[in-house]
């Protein structure tokens, strides 16, 4: 371990970069996944020791705190690979990345003012050798007045240590002494006047467990309010939310009752209710699922494929692609609704991913392309829809592209957190704000035709009976009356 004074650190510190978003833990959280990493500046005027005291400036509501690994720069390095990278690396430490949402919309993604201020980067207390450590095996914590609040480990990363600096070492000669904060796990809330928050960074499987000791700052009321010569602190809903870590109340649910309600009913007959509503495009068409006796109810969670070409796939068809980040977000009781443009020459989704989504809880996965491993898929729980098996990889027809955007498949048009329907007839897809609508007048539509079928099996005419008038109504309400 190395007791580098905290000066030092400061004073060798030529660059301060921070990455927005690193950990699936987070990315959950914020409800979006990043294709590849981006960045912001801090001033080396916002470092402070362990043990400071961060003033909450005055007027303001929504000071949050991040606890981060620190990496210090220990050479000149430019241009080298992601297996490269961790070698340029000579110490970490524990970091805390505050923020001031009030100011969040001042600079935008820049975060100049929001994350600026003085004393806003605390660093320490002691940092540990990278050469002793393995990068993949590291853990931060953070503690909010003795709670523990956030836990995130580097196997968690979205981005390896490695692949930063192989990144930003593109463009920019990384120095001596440049600091990269690499991003915060889950938890991060908001901190009030008169809390401590303690964050550590350490190694808990190597040897000795090494670990760089609390970083502890204490929060305190600012007194000097903001001039009228600059943005003001502003809040709303939106901020607040993001800045406790907490999801905003959708206008919508579907709710547990609703999906027993939707699941009691054929989309036969939600198909008659939409379409007295107007809504005759909203099937999924020439599909099969691999589970036809399994109803599926699920918001839509979508990916979309484009056509491959070759340098797209090049660019977009590795690593942690669209199509991967797709199937690791699906949640539970989502659907995952594939757009593949009816292309059956590939697989769209297989064994693995299949097994992904539903050990996420996934309610059904929909593609209008191939499958591949079908024999396996079909074992799985989890209903597939699909235009047919096919044994060749994504990249022969498509380059995985985008997530959770407005997608066409299986010639319906499906938007994030539509609800989706399936069951042996096929699939639906219903808008949030017609569910509760549609799905009562359906109860209501089987419980007239169990009448009716009850009536025809006793010999009854279908006439005036098929659809019922007026004396045949007068009879069911009667017959509903008893039941």
């Amino acid at each position: 371990m190395s007791a580098t004074p905290f000066a030092d650190l400061r004073a060798q510190a030529g660059k301060i970069i921070a990455v927005h978003l690193n950990y699936r833990s987070r990315a959950a959280q914020r409800g979006r996944t990043p294709a590849q990493p981006s960045y912001f500046f801090k001033p080396s005027s916002s470092l402070a020791p362990s043990g400071s005291e961060l003033e909450r400036p005055a007027g303001t509501e929504l000071l949050a705190f991040e606890g981060e690994i620190a990496l210090i720069i220990g050479r000149s390095t430019r241009r080298v690979s992601p297996e490269e990278g961790w070698s340029a690396v000579s110490g970490v430490t524990a970091a805390n990345d505050f923020g001031l949402y009030d100011l969040r919309a001042a600079d935008k993604g820049s975060n100049v003012r929001s994350k600026g201020g003085d004393g806003f980067t605390p660093l320490g207390p002691v940092v540990l050798p990278a050469a002793s450590l393995d990068p993949g095996a590291l853990r931060v914590r953070t503690w909010l007045n003795g709670e523990l609040v956030q836990e995130g480990a580097t196997d968690d990363l979205l981005f390896p240590f490695g692949r930063l600096i192989a990144d930003l070492s593109q463009l920019m000669t990384l120095e001596p002494g440049d600091i990269i904060l690499t991003g915060t796990p889950a938890g991060s809330s908001v901190t009030r006047p008169g809390d401590t928050v303690e964050v550590e960074v350490d190694a808990p499987t190597a040897a000795g467990a090494p670990t760089t000791g609390r970083l502890v700052t204490r929060i305190a009321e600012g007194s000097v309010p903001f001039g009228d010569f600059g943005t003001k602190p502003s809040v709303d809903d939106h901020q607040r939310a993001e800045a406790y870590g907490v999801p905003e109340e959708p206008a919508w649910t579907l709710t547990d009752d609703l999906r027993e309600k939707l699941a009691s009913v054929a989309t036969a007959t939600l198909s008659s209710q939409l379409r007295k509503r107007g809504l005759n495009n909203v099937s999924i068409d020439g599909l099969a699922s691999t589970r036809p006796g399994t109803k599926v109810v699920g918001t839509a969670r979508t990916l979309r494929y484009v056509p491959n070409r070759e340098d797209l796939f090049a660019s977009h068809g590795g690593g942690y692609n669209a199509q991967k980040r797709a199937f690791d977000a699906v949640g539970a009781g989502e659907v995952l609704v594939i757009e593949a443009r009816g292309e059956r020459g590939s697989g769209t989704v297989g064994d693995v991913l299949a097994l992904r989504a539903q050990v996420n809880g996934a309610a059904g996965i929909v593609t209008d392309g191939g499958v591949r491993d079908l024999e396996v898929v079909a074992a799985l729980e989890i209903p597939t829809y699909h235009n047919g098996p096919h044994p060749a990889v994504l990249g022969r027809r498509h380059v995985p592209w985008d997530t959770d955007v407005t997608i066409a498949c299986g010639g319906a048009t499906v938007q994030p957190g539509d609800v989706i329907v399936g069951d042996a007839d096929g699939l639906l897809v219903i808008p949030p704000a017609l569910v509760d609508e549609v799905v009562a007048d359906a109860i209501e539509q089987e419980r007239e035709e169990e009448f009716i079928a009850e009536q025809v099996a006793k010999g009854a005419r279908v006439d005036g009976l098929f659809p019922m008038n007026a004396e045949w109504k007068e009879r069911y309400r009667a017959w509903s009356t008893q039941r």
